[in-house]
């Protein structure tokens, strides 16, 4: 597949502001992992920054999961080490700073940590990417999506995509094409269901189905590791649908390859993510 104008780097005079500033809201307690490999994929995707958003507490423990490319913003926190409502006035001070927000990946379904997506749903404008434990607090208000007119990819596997649409995962399953055009539809996204055969929809009727990608990369973290190429791709000027449309493709070529090296029984998400510079080289 042929790289978009915007992944290729021919601009000699170019600079990191260039290609994307992306905040990560992620992690918690005992879900410090996701959201590293979230930051590290972006960066490995080419974004030109990358700032993870954590609680505050954890922020030792986090920057010595990530590598001294990605900055880290520690955030207010809840008494379970999620993050809080009260990081909202935070993040919206440095909001001018940032070009894309994902935000899932690891950040629990505490109470006031839910409070904190949804406000951030509904009030922020800038690009979103919602994953994992955002995708499950959005499904208990979907109005929040029609609410927001601004750029949205959601990036459900099935099970969060039945809790979404409130359809069962055997009947998602059996109509992927027809339950991601309905949704992507519905609710101005763009919508990228995960598994095998990854779809990509957007709200125009385009639809992309995934043909790379092994059973190896049924593995944790393999996911946030695809939040973090999509969000870069975003930041770097693709179009929401071409970014998920790239990021799944070049995601499961990574895969491929480190299956390759380390076959489909033994490989993590980490692999992945060590063989997207090849991914991009092969394509």
């Amino acid at each position: 597949m042929k790289l978009p104008e915007p992944l290729l780097r021919r601009k000699k005079n170019a600079h990191k502001n260039d290609f994307g500033h992306i905040l990560i809201l992620a992690g918690s307690r005992s879900m410090t992992g996701a959201a590293a490999l979230t930051a590290l994929s972006a960066m490995r995707s080419g974004a030109g920054l990358v700032t993870l958003g954590i609680p505050q507490s954890l922020n030792a423990v986090v920057q010595k999961k990530i590598s001294s490319v990605v900055m880290t913003m520690p955030l207010p926190e809840t008494e379970e080490q999620t993050l809080s409502l009260k990081a909202f006035r935070q993040i919206q001070r440095r909001l001018s700073s940032f070009d894309v927000i994902a935000l899932g990946p690891g950040l629990s379904r505490n109470a006031i940590t839910q409070r904190l997506i949804l406000k951030i749903v509904s009030e922020i404008k800038k690009p979103l990417l919602i994953d994992a434990d955002a995708l499950n607090c959005v499904s208990l208000n979907l109005k929040i999506l029609k609410s927001n007119k601004g750029i949205k990819i959601l990036t459900p596997h099935p099970g969060e995509m039945s809790r979404l649409s409130g359809l069962k995962k055997d009947y998602i399953e059996k109509n992927r094409n027809k339950v991601c055009k309905e949704f992507s539809k519905r609710y101005r996204c763009v919508l990228v269901l995960k598994g095998h055969q990854t779809v990509v929809a957007a709200p125009n009727g385009q639809i992309y189905i995934n043909k790379t990608g092994n059973p190896g990369m049924a593995t944790a973290g393999s996911g946030d590791v695809l939040t973090g190429m999509i969000a870069a791709f975003l930041g770097q000027g693709l179009s929401s649908f071409e970014a998920a449309k790239y990021a799944a493709y070049l995601h499961g070529k990574a895969g491929d390859l480190a299956a390759k090296k380390k076959t489909m029984l033994s490989m993590i998400a980490t692999d992945i993510i060590d063989n997207i510079p090849q991914a991009l080289r092969a394509r």
